[in-house]
């Protein structure tokens, strides 16, 4: 479909409309007055429609010129995006990133620095990626991911310290266990247990695959294993069993926790995990994702 209308023609009616008037707009865009006046009428025989109208000695857009371009202005919007990212892929910024986050991790740490990077940098997509143990050691070793927010460092990849979360044993207020506090270890062997699998197994072509992990106490007779912390307090919630869930997330449900207990448990009331950043590309790693890299960097030192 070939179009009547171009978008330079839109733009001159776009800043006739912001300047005021036809000469003042002229002014702005560094042409004549008569130029400006003849891509008007041109236009307005293109489209069959009245564009502008006099008003005392001002030439300035009419009610239907002013309805035509508040739809104009979307594809105007559009064109100055298209220009921007074509800028930004010229100097090199990847059209997408992948992020690899610990499930462990409070997701707040990282989305507060992507909402940063996203208002300067309309290119680039964010692809993200949670992970798990084995999964989250995959993702830094075979290079998935741009960053990986990882526990433990991962052996010959440098890595930043980014937090700590700390776990906390938890049950429903009618589970058995929260009767009977203090407890010792032995009372959770004949207690069903949640735990959050490893997350790494997944079948890649030309991708070596990791030996599944285990991690903490899992003495229990019974255990149900689930994909993520959001499954695992479902369980924890309708008394399935009892389970040790990061302490932001018990703090982001701060008003459904009346049905939840924290269990006190002698010596081994809680235990803290440390979360730590690293660049699986290392040298190779592009500007928006060392743009990104550098933000949270910052937020970090704003949090700690």
């Amino acid at each position: 479909m070939r179009l009547k209308t171009t978008l330079e023609q839109w733009l001159t009616l776009y800043e006739i409309d912001r300047a005021g008037s036809i000469q003042a707009a002229a002014t702005s865009l560094n042409k004549s007055h008569t130029t400006l006046i003849y891509a008007v009428k041109k236009l307005e025989a293109q489209l069959g429609v009245s564009l502008v109208q006099i008003k005392g000695r001002r030439a300035v857009l009419s009610d239907d010129g002013k309805a035509l371009l508040r739809r104009a202005g979307s594809m105007l919007e559009q064109a100055r995006e298209l220009e921007e990212i074509s800028t930004q892929l010229a100097k090199g910024i990847e059209s997408e990133i992948t992020i690899a986050i610990d499930h462990l991790c409070d997701r707040s740490w990282l989305y507060q620095p992507v909402a940063q990077l996203l208002e300067q940098n309309s290119s680039t997509s964010i692809q993200v990626v949670e992970t798990s143990l084995s999964k989250t050691t995959q993702m830094v070793t075979e290079e998935l991911a741009d960053i990986s927010i990882v526990t433990l460092p991962v052996t010959n990849f440098p890595c930043e310290a980014f937090g700590v979360v700390t776990m906390l044993p938890v049950v429903a207020r009618q589970h058995p266990l929260a009767e009977k506090q203090p407890l010792c270890s032995a009372d959770f062997t004949t207690s069903c247990q949640i735990v959050v699998r490893d997350l790494g197994g997944t079948v890649m072509p030309g991708v070596k695959q990791e030996a599944k992990q285990d991690v903490g106490w899992l003495k229990s007779r019974q255990r149900i294993t689930v994909d993520n912390f959001d499954h695992a307090w479902q369980a924890v919630e309708q008394g399935a069993g009892f389970c040790r869930l990061p302490q932001h997330l018990l703090n982001s449900r701060s008003k459904e926790m009346e049905n939840i207990v924290v269990l006190n448990v002698d010596n081994a009331q809680s235990y803290q995990v440390p979360m730590h950043l690293t660049l699986p590309k290392g040298a190779k790693t592009g500007p928006a994702a060392m743009s990104l890299y550098r933000l949270l960097i910052e937020s970090k030192k704003l949090r700690l």
